[in-house]
C-alpha cells in the first residue's frame, strides 16, 4: 500500500504544514503503508493559460511534471494534500497545480479506483478550517473519497500544535485502515456523486469542442448520444 502526501508549503523543513503531513504519514507507516512526501515547489509546473487544449485533446501544451504527478497519484492508495493558509487560502504554488488539473477533475480521473484521500492546513491565526474543507473539495474533484482533515491554527499556542500532531497521527492510520477495510463514508461518497453528475452534464453539453472529455465520459458510459 502507498500514501503519498502533496505538501503545498514553500518553507521546506521548517514548514508547520509539513511536519502536520509528516504526522499523517508517520501514523500511515505505523499502520503498513509505504510513504512519500511530494513538495509540489521542487516540481517544473507552468501556470495554466485557458487554452482547453486538454479538454479537447487530452494534451497540455505544456510538458512539464503535471502529467507525472498525476500518474502518481493514480499508482498511489491514498492521497494527503497540504497547504498552509496564505490570505485565506492555498499558496500559489499548490493553486498552479491545482488549476492545471482542470481535466483530471473534469474527467475525474481516479473515480472507481477505490481511492482514499485527507487534508492538513496551519494557520497564522485563522481560514486553516476552510483550506482543509477546499482541499478535501479538491479530492473529491478527483475522484477520491475523503475521510477527514486536520487544521490548527499556529496563534493557539504549542498545545494546540502538539493536539494537532496526535490527530493527524490518527488520521494516518485512519487511511490505512479505510483502504485496507474498504470502508465507507457515505458523506464523502455523496460528494464524489454530486461532482460526477456535475461534470459528466458539463462535458455532455460542451461535447463538440470538449471532444476527448466526452469520449473520456462515454467510454465509461456515463454520456448522453
Amino acid at each position: 500500500m502507498k500514501i503519498i502526501g502533496i505538501n503545498g508549503s514553500p518553507r521546506k523543513k521548517v514548514s508547520t504544514t509539513l511536519k502536520l503531513m509528516q504526522a499523517v504519514l508517520d501514523g500511515a507507516k505505523e499502520a503498513g503503508a509505504k510513504t512519500e512526501v511530494i513538495d509540489i515547489c521542487k516540481l517544473n509546473i507552468n501556470f495554466c493559460t485557458g487554452c482547453l487544449s486538454c479538454f479537447e485533446t487530452g494534451e497540455c501544451v505544456y510538458d512539464d511534471d503535471v502529467a507525472s504527478l498525476i500518474e502518481k497519484m493514480k499508482m498511489a492508495d491514498g492521497i494527503v494534500l497540504g497547504s498552509p493558509v496564505y490570505i485565506d487560502s492555498v499558496t500559489a504554488q499548490l493553486k498552479r497545480w491545482i488549476d492545471r488539473s482542470a481535466n483530471s477533475y473534469h474527467c475525474m480521473t481516479l473515480l472507481g479506483l477505490g481511492k482514499y484521500g485527507c487534508a492538513v492546513s496551519t494557520s497564522g491565526g485563522f481560514k486553516e478550517q476552510e483550506v482543509v474543507e477546499y482541499l478535501n473539495h479538491v479530492i473529491t474533484d478527483f475522484g477520491v473519497v475523503p475521510i477527514g482533515g486536520v487544521g490548527v491554527a499556529m496563534a493557539k499556542g504549542p498545545e494546540a500544535f502538539a493536539d494537532a500532531m496526535s490527530k493527524a497521527h490518527d488520521l494516518g492510520r485512519d487511511l490505512v485502515l479505510a483502504i485496507k477495510k474498504e470502508k465507507r463514508f457515505p458523506e464523502g461518497e455523496a460528494r464524489v456523486q454530486e461532482r460526477k453528475e456535475l461534470f459528466k452534464n458539463l462535458v455532455n453539453s460542451n461535447k463538440d469542442i470538449w471532444q476527448f472529455q466526452y469520449e473520456f465520459w462515454k467510454e465509461r458510459g456515463e454520456t448522453k448520444p
